[in-house]
């Protein structure tokens, strides 16, 4: 909220500001006593015949008529985190990225388009770093051929939230009528504390099987298979710099639970964290993310990140209480039905 010398509220956007960080009170259209006020704050991605649309960090899209505006400012940037290791959205993206490999790249100016029959999103997804060195408009048409030429939906990941994210890329995906399917949260964590957690009594010292491996037993218990063939699986989840895969012996020849950690320099991922569901609250996942946590710090890593769907509330409550904090979102955009 803006306030004047003679204590009166002042709009001080407009059009011009558009790409910048905002903060509004607007009215609203709820009759309810006390809810006529509200107030966004985001990026400011368009201002056109007369409605203002923001975006959150979230990702989430606020439409205000520009009738209603009460107050209005330049938002300073994101305040610093509080805990947690500082960050780069790009750094943070790139390491992402080369946990994650896909079996087929191609460059469009600074986009990169990737490919893996179908296998995960992430690696069947357009991954926009900058300009793709043309309109945007143009640029996805050349996306829609070439992952129609693969016989594969084509999709664009983006991000909000964080200084250097693609906010108005977002605003411009849905005023072209590309969908919004999956929102994430990337998360981060100082490495040290994670490799002294207490998993508890049934996962004591030793019941943690490290391996560099990817063998049948583990692949049994992954539950991501959204298309692809078996080769497709296996070269995107033993890409990365430094791969271990970790599991818990179950009753059977199936593990009661798995990980996946790529050791990247400073920052160490975690991937594919999957417990038997007969098995929870016993501390698998615990025990998983420690051992991973001690080899990745052995092999000289500081900083933790994981990534966790948005409404997947059990795994953002576990993450939360070993103090993983959000940084950025990620969504990923599909284009829109013929």
């Amino acid at each position: 909220m803006e306030i004047t010398g003679g204590g009166l509220l002042e709009v001080r956007v407009t059009s011009a500001d558009v790409g910048k960080r905002v903060s509004v009170r607007y009215v609203t259209d709820s009759p309810e006593a006390g809810a006529r006020f509200t107030d966004a704050v985001g990026v400011l991605t368009s201002w056109d015949a007369g409605v203002l649309t923001i975006t959150r960090k979230s990702g989430e899209t606020v439409r205000i008529p520009e009738l209603r505006l009460v107050a209005g400012k330049i938002a300073p940037p994101a305040p610093a985190r509080r805990r947690g290791p500082a960050a780069t959205f790009p750094e943070l993206s790139r390491a992402a990225a080369r946990a994650w490999q896909p079996v087929e790249s191609e460059r469009l100016g600074e986009w990169t388009l990737r490919a893996a029959g179908g296998f995960t999103r992430r690696a069947n997804s357009v991954l926009p770093a900058g300009d793709p060195g043309r309109p945007v408009a143009e640029a996805l048409e050349a996306v829609r051929q070439w992952y129609e030429a693969r016989k594969l939906p084509a999709y664009v990941q983006t991000a909000t939230g964080a200084e250097g994210t693609q906010e108005l890329l977002c605003a411009e995906l849905e005023r072209l009528g590309w969908e919004r399917e999956i929102t994430a949260e990337l998360r981060i964590a100082a490495l040290a504390p994670l490799a002294d957690l207490e998993a508890g009594p049934a996962t004591g010292p030793g019941a943690v099987r490290l391996s560099r491996t990817l063998d049948e037993p583990w692949l049994r218990r992954y539950q991501r298979f959204t298309g692809g063939e078996e080769a497709v699986w296996r070269q995107v989840l033993t890409s990365g710099p430094s791969v271990w895969f970790a599991s818990v012996a179950g009753t059977g020849e199936v593990p009661a639970a798995i990980g996946r950690c790529v050791v990247d320099g400073r920052w160490a991922g975690f991937l594919a964290v999957e417990v038997d569901p007969e098995q929870r609250r016993r501390g698998l996942a615990t025990a998983i993310m420690a051992a991973l946590a001690r080899q990745a710090l052995d092999e000289g890593a500081s900083a933790a990140w994981l990534q966790v769907e948005s409404d997947n509330d059990g795994a953002r409550a576990l993450y939360e209480g070993m103090d993983f904090a959000v940084h950025h979102h990620y969504h990923h955009y599909r284009q829109p039905e013929a």
